[in-house]
């Protein structure tokens, strides 16, 4: 390794850390009285947790919003759309003891968007993005009426908030790919390629019941995948208890269980 890349690295550690230290040192603010009831009544995920883990969860809400500013593009934001936004922030990591998102705003759209981030013209079919970069870099962008869906419809299998958190999260290896390395022993990578591969056969072979965006790419499918373990893992387990299986050890939490987290970590 030259010297160069060597100073290169040892910076961008450094820069890593203090980015960490920043987000632990930033004083957390007390969570408003009115967001542990609307928790209650709009996310179904919390309202199956024991109280000790509604607090924890609380608590998680609470840092999230310390930390991340959320505005409206064009449309109000209110109480609601905070705690959906967290709760869809929280839900993928709650297995995790200790977890910060490289995100500094989620931007509210109120319809559908483009590449361009516009809600006018052709081509508004996304409802949400992560920036990878320029004016962008470290924000969300979401459509508020998909966020909101993803939560209303509890039968569905589908949630556009959890699926963008859970690209940031596959990206925390330094690849938005679907396979999150760092959250997989080994030895389980290559199965876990092997079945996304085969399920995306499944699907193009119209023999599954996963999102077809699903087949667009491995970290989409890792993404719909995941929308479906959290929404109705009831279902996932006996349609894909393969897939079940796999996710839990990913995501270090199983949905089916009262207090979700299986041993939470770091």
């Amino acid at each position: 390794m030259t010297l160069f890349v060597t100073i290169t690295v040892l910076v961008a550690g450094w820069f890593l850390w203090r980015y960490l230290q920043d987000k632990k040192d930033k004083e957390v603010l007390p969570l408003p009285t009115s967001y542990p009831q609307l928790l209650q009544k709009h996310v179904a995920y919390y309202q199956s947790l024991p109280e000790d883990k509604k607090k924890l969860f609380e608590n998680r809400v609470s840092y999230f919003l310390s930390h991340v500013t959320i505005d409206g593009v064009g449309t109000p934001v209110d109480d609601l759309d905070k705690v959906l936004v967290a709760s869809s922030a929280i839900i993928p990591i709650f297995g995790f003891a200790d977890w910060y998102y490289p995100l500094t705003n989620v931007l509210l759209y109120p319809d559908r968007f483009n590449t361009d981030y516009q809600t006018t013209g052709d081509e508004r079919n996304i409802l949400g993005m992560v920036g990878e970069g320029g004016a962008l870099q470290s924000t969300m962008v979401l459509s508020k009426p998909a966020l909101q869906e993803g939560f209303a419809n509890v039968t569905s299998k589908g949630n556009t908030g959890i699926h963008e958190f859970v690209h940031l999260l596959d990206k925390a290896d330094g690849a938005t790919d679907g396979l999150p390395e760092n959250l997989l022993e080994k030895d389980h990578v290559k199965p876990w390629l092997q079945l996304i591969h085969k399920s995306i056969h499944d699907i193009k072979a119209n023999h599954s019941d996963i999102n077809p965006y699903g087949i667009t790419n491995e970290a989409e499918f890792f993404a719909v995948v995941s929308e479906y373990f959290f929404k109705r893992p009831d279902l996932l387990q006996e349609k894909h208890p393969e897939l079940f299986v796999r996710l839990e050890e990913i995501f270090h939490q199983n949905p089916l269980e009262a207090d979700k987290a299986i041993e939470p970590t770091d």
